[in-house]
């Protein structure tokens, strides 16, 4: 029996379930800054910094950031298993695969953390 590499168990329905719900979240996010700036036209510092200390607005933006790193998890794990190391290497290269997954691993966690900082330190 084949198993996802992705998540450690998931199958592929759940991965392609996660990835169509982090795009519908990062679609709403998206829609919701662009109509802000659109009714906003003179934004200042006061103005952008009063509608992130909203905690619905902190929480909206921790569900996208969170969005960002489940969807770009999955797709980029597709493109480096499928492409970078079978078709671009000629070859199964799995130290090559593991290396490349585990960097971006750590850049995921990294921003992830980074955003959680700005959005709830002091």
């Amino acid at each position: 029996m084949v198993r996802a590499a992705t998540s450690f168990g998931r199958s592929g329905v759940s991965d392609w379930i996660i990835q169509r719900f982090s795009a519908v979240i990062l679609t709403a996010y998206t829609l919701f800054i662009v109509v802000f700036l659109a009714l906003n036209p003179g934004l200042d510092y006061a103005t952008w910094h009063n509608l992130f200390s909203n905690t619905a607005v902190r929480i909206f933006t921790l569900l996208a950031l969170f969005s960002v790193a489940a969807h770009g998890w999955i797709g980029l794990w597709a493109v480096i298993t499928d492409y970078l190391t079978e078709r671009v290497m000629g070859c199964k290269a799995l130290p090559l695969r593991m290396f490349i997954l585990a960097a971006y691993a750590i850049v995921i966690l990294a921003y992830v953390a980074w955003g959680i900082q700005i959005l709830w330190g002091n």
